[in-house]
C-alpha cells in the first residue's frame, strides 16, 4: 500500500461487483467443456498449468480484501463438497449484476451522491437477504418437487460391483457421474480412464455391513496415507497396488520374509533403556559426582554397559513375540539400531502420524509408547513387508492379513503419475475432489416438511408450485427431501428446472403490503441468475442454448424426463428392444426412485456428452452462493493498516485489528 492510499475506503455496490468480475474474466476462461488450460508463471518461472477453478483462483495475487474474501468462500464450498468452484463464481457474478440493476433502478428522492449510494447499499442488502432467507427455508422444497422427479438414483450396490463387463462398466451412469466431474477437471482425454481408477478404488475399499458414505469418509480423511505421487511418467501409468504405501525407506537392511508372514510393532516413542530409580542414579557432575561415584564403585562404562544390557533386553523380547519390522513416529539413537541390524530386525523411520495411524487401523494393532509395555495386541501381522520402487524414491510396502475380529476391506493404495510435479498435484487433487463431490451426493439434504400431494410431484405449466396453505389436503411429513445419489443430465438441466420453478411460483404469489421488494421480482432474479450457466455453457451456440431451454419447457408440459431429449438425439444409436425404455414415467403421490442397471438406465441414452451431475452439490452450491452475496453486500467500509505508515497507525490507535499473516502484510 502505498504512502497516498487511503486509510478508509468506502465500498459501493458497483465496486463489489468490480471485484468478483474480475474473478469471474479469469474463471472464463475455463469454464464449460469448451473451457481451456489455464497458464501462471511465478517470478522463479515455474509454470502451472490447470483447468481446476480453486487452483486457479487460490494462485492470484489478489489485493483488495473483497476478491481474497469471495476466494476463501470458494475455498471452503470446495473443500467440503469437491465441486463448483467456478460455478460459484460465475452465479455470484450474475447474482450481484442482476442485483445492482434493480437497486439502481428503485426509485430515490435524494438527489446527493451519497445517499443514492446508500439507498442502493439497502436495497442490495434486502435482496440478498430475502433470497436467503428464503433459500435457507425452502430452496430444498423447491427443488424436491422442481428437478428431482426428472432426475434419476444411483444405486451404490451397482456401483461397487466387481464382476462387470468393460462395457458395462463405461456405460455405468456413477462413470458418467465421474467421468463429467473430470471433465471440467483435466479435460475429456484421460476422463474414462480415471473415472474407471477411481470406482476401483471405491470397489476394494467398500466397507462390508456398513453405509457407503462411511466409505467415501474413510477414504476422504486417510488420503493423505493412501496415495503416492509420480512424477516423470504419463498419467495412464497411474494404478492401484495392494496393502498401504508408507512413504519412507528401511533404516535398516529389510527382512527377507517373502515366504511368510511379518509380525511388525509400531513404536510412537523412542526405544530407550528402563529409567533407573530415585536412589540408582547416576550423577555425574562436579568432583564430588566423580568421587561419589568412585565411592559407590561406579563409573560411566559400567552405565554404558547396563544401558546396552538394557537394550538388548528389549530386542529380545521383540524377538520373542516374533516382530521383525519396527515402524517408529521418531529417529531411533544409533545404539538401537546396531542392536536392531544385528537380531536383523528393520527399523522404518519417522513414519508420518497419518501413515501410523492408517496401518493400526488396519492391521488392528495398537501403538506402544513405552518399549518395556510390549503386549500382543501392539503386534500386527502382514503378509509382506518388502521395498518398493515407485518413480526415483524407494517406499516401503506391507500387505495385510485377513482379520474374522475387525471389520475387513481389501486396502489397495493410489498411484497417481504426471509428466510434472504440478500436473501430478493436480491429477492428485481431482482424485480426491471426486471423492467429495461423490460423498455430497450421498449425504442426503437436511431435513423439512415436504408436501406428498400428487399435483405438486408432476408440475406443469397449468399446475404452480403452491404454498403449504394453498393446499388444504395435502399431506405434511418431516422426512428427507433428497434420497442418497439423487443426480441429473448436465449441461444446465438442474439450472433450466430451477429457473422454470422459480418463475411458475413467482408468478402465483401476490405482493405482501408489509414488503419492500415484490415476491415475483425476487423469484425472476433468481430464476434468471440460474440461468447465466447453460447460457456460458452455450456460449459457443446462443442458438443451442434457445433450442436446449425449448426443449426444456416442453418436456416439463408432457411431463416427460430428460433423458428422453438425449433418446431422441441418438435415435440411431438405440437397440430396437431398448426403444421406448428410456422414458421414466413418475409415480403419482411419490417420487419415483429411477435406480442405475434397470431397463431404463441400461440403454445408451446415458452416452450422452454432457454426463451427469449431482443434486445435492447444486443445492449446496446455490446456499454458499447466497450466502457470500449476503456476506458482500453488507460490508461498506474497508480499513487499510500499515506499520510503517506511524501517522496513520496513529489515527487507528483506538480500533482493534485481528488478521492474518497475509492481511498484515498487506
Amino acid at each position: 500500500m502505498g504512502v497516498g492510499m487511503p486509510l478508509v475506503e468506502h465500498l459501493y455496490l458497483e465496486h463489489v461487483l468490480q471485484s468478483v468480475c474480475v474473478l469471474e474474466s479469469v474463471i472464463l476462461r475455463s469454464f464449460g467443456p469448451e473451457g481451456g488450460q489455464v497458464l501462471f508463471t511465478r517470478d522463479t518461472g515455474q509454470a502451472m498449468l490447470s483447468r481446476s477453478g480453486t487452483r486457479v483462483l487460490t494462485a492470484l495475487r489478489l489485493e483488495h480484501p473483497l476478491a481474497r474474501m469471495v476466494v476463501e468462500c470458494v475455498s471452503k464450498h470446495s473443500n467440503a463438497t469437491g465441486d463448483g468452484s467456478k460455478t460459484f463464481i460465475l452465479l455470484l457474478a450474475s447474482l450481484l449484476r442482476m442485483i445492482h440493476t434493480t437497486a439502481c433502478k428503485e426509485p430515490n428522492v435524494s438527489h446527493t451522491y451519497n445517499s443514492r449510494k446508500a439507498a442502493e447499499a439497502a436495497t442490495a442488502r434486502h435482496l440478498a437477504d430475502e433470497m436467503l432467507a428464503f433459500a435457507s427455508k425452502r430452496l430444498d422444497e423447491f427443488i424436491a418437487t422442481g428437478v428431482v422427479p426428472y432426475g434419476c438414483c444411483l444405486s451404490w450396490e451397482d456401483f461397487t460391483a466387481k464382476t462387470q463387463s468393460p462395457a458395462h462398466t463405461n456405460n455405468h451412469c456413477v462413470q458418467r457421474l465421474l467421468a463429467s466431474f473430470f471433465h471440467t477437471r483435466l479435460g475429456p482425454t484421460h476422463c474414462d480412464f480415471i473415472s474407471n481408477l477411481t470406482c476401483k478404488l471405491l470397489t476394494h475399499w467398500k466397507v462390508k455391513n456398513d453405509l457407503h458414505s462411511s466409505s467415501l469418509q474413510f477414504l476422504d480423511q486417510n488420503f493423505a496415507a493412501l496415495h503416492t505421487q509420480v512424477s516423470g511418467f504419463p498419467i495412464s501409468c497411474s494404478r492401484l497396488i495392494e496393502g498401504q504405501v508408507i512413504h519412507r525407506d528401511f533404516a535398516t537392511p529389510y527382512p527377507q520374509t517373502d515366504h511368510q508372514l511379518v509380525k511388525a510393532v509400531i513404536f510412537t516413542g523412542y526405544l530407550q533403556p528402563k529409567l533407573l530409580s530415585a536412589g540408582e542414579v547416576l550423577e555425574l557432575g562436579g568432583e564430588q559426582g566423580v568421587e561419589e561415584n568412585s565411592r559407590k564403585g561406579r563409573s560411566i562404562v559400567q552405565f554404558s554397559a547396563w544401558a546396552e544390557r538394557s537394550l538388548e533386553c528389549i530386542i529380545a523380547n521383540l524377538q520373542s513375540l516374533g516382530v521383525s519390522v519396527l515402524l517408529s513416529a521418531v529417529k531411533q539413537s544409533a545404539a538401537v539400531m546396531t542392536f536392531a541390524a544385528q537380531a536383523e530386525m528393520c527399523i522404518v523411520e519417522c513414519v508420518s502420524e497419518d501413515e501410523l495411524s492408517l496401518f493400526a487401523r488396519l492391521s488392528g494393532a495398537t501403538p506402544v509408547s513405552d518399549c518395556w509395555m510390549i503386549e500382543p495386541e501392539h503386534v500386527a501381522t502382514l503378509t509382506f513387508c518388502r521395498p518398493i520402487l515407485l518413480g526415483a524414491h524407494r517406499y516401503v510396502h506391507v500387505a495385510f492379513q485377513d482379520s474374522e475380529e475387525r471389520v475387513t476391506v481389501k486396502p489397495f493404495s493410489l498411484v497417481i503419475c504426471g509428466a510434472g510435479e504440478g500436473q501430478t498435484d493436480q491429477y492428485t487433487s481431482a482424485f480426491q475432489d471426486a471423492i467429495r463431490m461423490l460423498l455430497s451426493t450421498w449425504e442426503p439434504m437436511g431435513m423439512t416438511a415436504t408436501i406428498t400431494s400428487e399435483r405438486t410431484l408432476q408440475p406443469n405449466k397449468s399446475t404452480p408450485l403452491h404454498t403449504d396453505s394453498d393446499i388444504p389436503n395435502a399431506s405434511l411429513s418431516k422426512q428427507q427431501v433428497l434420497e442418497s445419489g439423487c443426480v441429473i443430465p448436465a449441461g444446465g438441466t438442474f439450472e433450466f428446472l430451477l429457473s422454470h420453478a422459480l418463475l411458475q411460483h413467482g408468478s402465483s404469489l401476490s405482493v405482501s403490503d408489509d414488503a419492500t421488494v415484490c415476491v415475483p421480482a425476487f423469484f425472476k432474479l433468481l430464476a434468471n441468475a440460474l440461468l447465466s450457466v447453460p447460457r456460458q455453457i452455450y456460449s459457443h451456440s446462443p442458438r443451442r442454448f434457445l433450442q436446449t431451454q425449448t426443449r426444456f419447457l416442453s418436456l416439463i408440459q408432457n411431463h416427460s424426463h430428460p433423458f428422453s431429449i438425449v433418446n431422441k438425439q441418438e435415435h440411431n444409436t438405440i437397440p430396437t428392444q431398448s426403444r421406448g425404455k428410456s422414458e421414466c414415467p413418475l409415480e403419482a403421490g411419490k417420487l419415483t426412485k429411477h435406480c442405475c442397471g434397470e431397463a431404463d438406465m441400461s440403454s445408451n441414452v446415458y452416452m450422452s456428452d454432457s454426463g451427469l451431475e449431482s443434486i445435492s452439490c447444486k443445492y449446496q452450491l446455490l446456499l454458499a452462493v447466497l450466502q457470500c452475496a449476503s456476506s458482500l453486500l453488507h460490508v461498506d467500509t474497508v480499513l487499510h493498516t500499515c506499520n510503517s505508515l506511524h501517522t496513520q497507525s496513529r489515527r487507528l490507535k483506538n480500533i482493534s485489528w485481528e488478521g492474518t499473516e497475509d492481511e498484515a502484510e498487506d
